[in-house]
């Protein structure tokens, strides 16, 4: 069963920004054990798809880690080869993982968007850099809209700025604060 609001009923209904200054209410899934999970809607699977971009061939990415598919990186070697089907099937399956990372470590409430770029970003960077970061001590504050300056400090890899990682973190501030990102 699911409940909640995605993105265009919620602008449609009137629901945002709460007069107290909180956020959105978010998404949820809930399982057949009765447990809710926030979920990454398809927004935010095209960000993290069109930034990933999808490899069926085993490559080195710019951190000099062995990844597949759309940015998979577990148990992957040189030579392994994957199909789409199974590209898609990995991203689903490391998407859960992620989302958990984001709905552990942070302690307000997100609307989708920013749950979404919040994924998107973890994904990329990891749940480590999010735990040590100083975009997650200001969130946890309540500090929404310094979120997307934080994500755009994380534009390095091996100490070089890379302009594919600054168009991606601009990407994920706008989804952050519900902007189209699709022209970055």
């Amino acid at each position: 069963m699911v409940y909640g609001f995605t993105r265009s009923e919620s602008r449609a209904s009137g629901f945002g920004q709460r007069d107290d200054g909180g956020a959105y209410r978010r998404f949820w899934l809930v399982s057949g054990s009765g447990e809710k999970r926030v979920r990454t809607s398809q927004e935010g699977i095209d960000l993290i798809k069109h930034f990933e971009g999808c490899e069926t061939k085993a490559y080195k990415c710019s951190a000099n880690v062995w990844t597949i598919g759309y940015g998979h990186t577990r148990d992957v070697a040189e030579g392994d080869e994957i199909t789409l089907d199974k590209a898609e099937y990995l991203l689903l399956e490391d998407l859960k993982e992620f989302e958990g990372y984001v709905d552990r470590l942070v302690e307000v409430s997100l609307n989708q968007d920013q749950f979404d770029a919040l994924v998107a970003w973890t994904f990329n960077l990891g749940p480590t850099n999010l735990k040590k970061s100083t975009l997650l001590n200001k969130l946890n504050l309540g500090i929404y809209e310094e979120v997307p300056f934080q994500m755009a400090r994380w534009n390095r890899s091996g100490g070089e700025v890379l302009e594919g990682l600054k168009r991606r973190r601009k990407a994920e501030g706008l989804l952050w604060q519900g902007l189209d990102w699709k022209d970055v």
